[in-house]
């Protein structure tokens, strides 16, 4: 028989997807065929996250058809019918489940009383204690509160000065200037402190004068709309002719 003088050369790499029993995604890595299933096994503990001691690995074709285990720790990985693009399955047996590792709900929640971190130093609480910055300067809350307080003040004032059935002006800051017609004035379910509630002449408002499910006037959909008073002005303020009845 005639040599034909041709010579089959093997890559010596090979290029196989890696899964495994404890995670859902799919990796890919490339080893040399000469390394033993022993050594690629110590590779795989830091891809797959389990022990080399507990590792039974299964090797499938490209199509994912199960070829056979790769039980032999001593055999080389080239003596497997091992061809780029096969997928090695990594079986971890010492009880790891899928997304083990990625699954929080499983860690156990450290949790600290409020007292208890109270008494800690090195915390975000002791170094603002330590420089009274924000809820522990007592003067820059006690500024605040008087503040608020003086603005509550004022938008009360402003509030028993505007009468329901009164045309009024809107400005509110970073929004158009509005004319309406005041429908409500005084205190809601909604949010502490007083509103006056007005209709639109354009439907450029929020609701039909019912928030959170409660009517404070009627109004039709997207006219209505809740301000402070402070940014009401009444006056006389005409509805603007738009030339609707021109011919």
């Amino acid at each position: 028989m005639m040599d034909s003088g041709v010579t089959v050369v093997t890559n010596p790499t090979v290029n196989v997807r890696l899964t495994s029993t404890i995670s859902s995604f799919e990796v890919q890595r490339r080893f040399n065929r000469g390394i033993s299933i022993a050594e690629l096994k110590g590779k795989l503990e830091m891809v797959v996250g389990a022990s080399p001691s507990c590792m039974d690995l299964e090797l499938f074709s490209v199509s994912d058809k199960f070829l056979q285990k790769m039980d032999d720790n001593e055999a080389l990985l080239g003596s497997y019918p091992v061809d780029d693009d096969c997928r090695i399955h990594v079986v971890d047996k010492s009880g790891g489940q899928m997304n083990e590792f990625t699954d929080v709900s499983k860690v156990e929640k450290f949790e600290l009383s409020d007292d208890a971190y109270d008494k800690k130093t090195g915390t975000a609480r002791s170094f603002m204690k330590k420089h009274r910055i924000g809820q522990f300067n007592e003067e820059e809350v006690a500024k605040k509160k008087a503040e608020h307080a003086a603005l509550e003040e004022q938008q009360k004032a402003a509030a028993d000065a505007i009468s329901v059935g009164s045309r009024c002006q809107v400005q509110v800051p970073g929004q158009p200037t509005k004319l309406g017609t005041v429908m409500y004035v005084g205190t809601t379910d909604f949010k502490p402190g007083y509103w006056v509630g007005v209709k639109y002449d354009e439907p450029l408002g929020k609701h039909d004068g019912t928030v959170n499910g409660k009517r404070y006037f009627e109004c039709e959909i997207k006219y209505g709309a809740f301000v402070k008073p402070l940014s009401v002005t009444v006056g006389d303020f005409p509805e603007e002719d738009y030339g609707l009845d021109e011919m």
